[in-house]
């Protein structure tokens, strides 16, 4: 059971027994008023009930129109304020992430036609440094077929040389074997048409 602070007073006092008013004066120099009967805790006396109720509605009245009048206008405003706050706060959500998807597109499309044009430059490269191998190596044939075709006119220059020194050589040797070995007088006519008959 709920009792309260001022009810346990009132139910201790009744149960403590009092001397006689002339004692406690005479002990104290006192005097001490001792009231009726009560009728326990006010708010729960049914004699106030009426009062009670009027001032419960007189409150709960103030209280709704103060709720009403103030703060639930205030809630509400504030309810709307962010709710419109949410909706531009979407809005602005909405419109940013188009923006970076248009932003992305832009960004794939640059980086496609960078990727286009590094393969192309490349591809240009590589067909241009193709070009200009077969050109030096046209260039290089054509030089060394020069050189070759120089080294063959010298080499066969130098054995057209030889050969008539050869063919000098041959008839200057055959008429000296003919003289100093088999002692026999040969002209030198007759010994370079020998010698140019064995060669052919």
């Amino acid at each position: 059971m709920f009792v309260t602070q001022a009810f346990a007073q009132a139910d201790s006092l009744d149960a403590v027994e009092l001397p006689p008013a002339s004692d406690t004066a005479e002990m104290h120099g006192e005097t001490i008023h001792v009231e009726g009967e009560h009728g326990g805790f006010p708010p729960f006396n049914a004699e106030y009930f009426p009062s009670q109720i009027l001032w419960l509605a007189i409150t709960f009245g103030i209280f709704y129109l103060v709720l009403k009048k103030v703060i639930l206008p205030r809630i509400a405003g504030t309810l709307e304020n962010r709710r419109d706050r949410i909706a531009l706060d979407l809005e602005a959500a909405e419109r940013m992430k188009s923006d970076s998807d248009e932003a992305k597109a832009a960004y794939e499309q640059e980086l496609a036609e960078a990727r286009d044009r590094a393969h192309k430059i490349g591809h240009d490269a590589r067909e241009a440094a193709r070009s200009d191998a077969e050109a030096e190596c046209q260039r290089l044939d054509a030089e060394l077929d020069e050189k070759l075709e120089a080294a063959q006119l010298r080499i066969a220059a130098v054995r057209d040389e030889a050969m008539k020194d050869v063919g000098q050589i041959a008839e200057t040797t055959a008429d000296a074997i003919l003289r100093d070995v088999i002692r026999l007088e040969v002209s030198r006519e007759e010994v370079a048409s020998a010698v140019t008959a064995v060669r052919s």
